[in-house]
């Protein structure tokens, strides 16, 4: 699937991602690329973006590269996400690069890293996480 055929498919069986904006930027044999444009309504007190908008855009990154290597999958579902704060994320927008460390039958595991837009060497956090496969014939 292309980036363009992997958002529509997240932005219409999970309409938070519209409240947010995610875009799928890129799918390739590497990954995904995912962001979040920088908007002030995501801010939370202490002037940074919030920990759920952070955690959102790694699942859905998470969830944009099991798409972009399975094909149309909507019931994979998150089934563990572990996340490190590694730093303030700038008021910018938010990155996120994610890759499968292992796909099997019945799980994928990923890994994800979460930057702001001009400051790819410092990471915001980093992810990693399961996603529960259903049955594929």
């Amino acid at each position: 699937m292309t980036a363009e055929q992997v958002e529509a498919l997240i932005r219409n069986g999970v309409p938070m991602a519209e409240d947010i904006d995610l875009r799928v930027e890129r799918m390739d044999e590497q990954g995904a690329l995912a962001r979040v444009p920088f908007q002030p309504r995501l801010v939370r007190p202490g002037g940074t973006l919030s920990g759920p908008t952070i955690m959102a855009l790694a699942d859905a990154a998470m969830y944009a590269v099991v798409l972009g290597r399975l094909g149309k999958v909507e019931m994979a579902v998150t089934s563990n996400l572990n996340i490190n704060f590694l730093a303030r994320p700038r008021p910018v927008d938010l990155l996120a690069e994610a890759h499968i460390l292992k796909l099997g039958r019945r799980q994928a595991v990923c890994e994800v890293s979460l930057y702001s837009h001009g400051a790819e060497e410092d990471l915001v956090a980093h992810v990693t996480g399961t996603y529960s496969l259903p049955l594929i014939d």
